[in-house]
Order: structure tokens, then sequence, then C-alpha cells
């Protein structure tokens, strides 16, 4: 015994109808969300990757710089007095803890960024997944 509101399908199947709509736009608004952080997520941690990279990169040419400096200041004190090998060792020391300051905030950056997966995005999805096959089962 199926009622109808006039004319049209009866009132159950058109409230059904209006659920299957509902559930359809809902589930399209949750993957455009989901997938638009996994895109800002991503770019996030492309952003990091790329700032520790350089970071990196001029720790490691500081450093380079300071091993020179510390030759030249092993150089300088075998061939002359106290003055000029020891400005090189300061000058030498001070790049050194300059760089290894830069490599060690660029492995930060780098760890930080990597690896390049949206955790948030795919933990996100799964809680979504259980909560819909949890409301299926009921």
């Amino acid at each position: 015994m199926s009622m109808t509101n006039g004319s049209g399908p009866p009132a159950r199947e058109a409230s059904t109808a209006q659920l299957v709509r509902q559930l359809t736009e809902q589930v399209r608004t949750l993957v455009t969300d989901e997938v638009e952080l996994a895109k800002v997520e991503m770019t996030a941690k492309g952003k990091a990757l790329g700032v520790g990279a350089g970071l990196a990169g001029a720790g490691t040419i500081v450093l380079l710089g300071g091993g020179l400096a510390f030759i030249a200041a092993a150089i300088a004190a075998l061939a002359l007095v106290l003055p000029v090998w020891a400005a090189a060792l300061i000058v030498g020391g001070v790049l050194v803890v300059v760089g290894a300051v830069l490599a060690l905030a660029g492995r930060k950056q780098i760890t930080a960024g990597a690896p390049p997966m949206p955790n948030e995005a795919i933990a996100s999805t799964k809680r979504d997944v259980d909560t819909v096959r949890a409301e299926m089962k009921r």
C-alpha cells in the first residue's frame, strides 16, 4: 500500500530519492575537500623540502669555506708568525660554526618535509571510510 502526495512518486520513494541525492552531494563535497587537503599538505611539504635543501647546500658551501680557511691557517702557521695564522684560525672557526648551524637547520627542514605524503589527508580519508562503513552496517 503506497501513499502518494497527489502527482508524482509515493512519499516514501521521494524521501529516499532525496536522501540519495543528499548522500551523493555530501560524498562529492567530502572527496573534493579531501583532495584539497592533500594538495595543501603536499605543497607545504614540498616547500619544506626546498628550503631544507637550500639550507643544506648553503651550509655545505660555508663548511667548505671554513675548511679552506683552516688549510690556509695551517700553511700560514708554518710560514709566518702568530698574527697571520691566528687570524686565519679565528675566521675558519667562525665559518665552520656557521656552516654547521646551517647544515643542521637544513637537515631539520628535510626531515620535516619527508616523506612527501599527505599524511593528514590519508588519515582523514581513512576515518571517513570507517565512518561510512560503520553507518552502512547499521
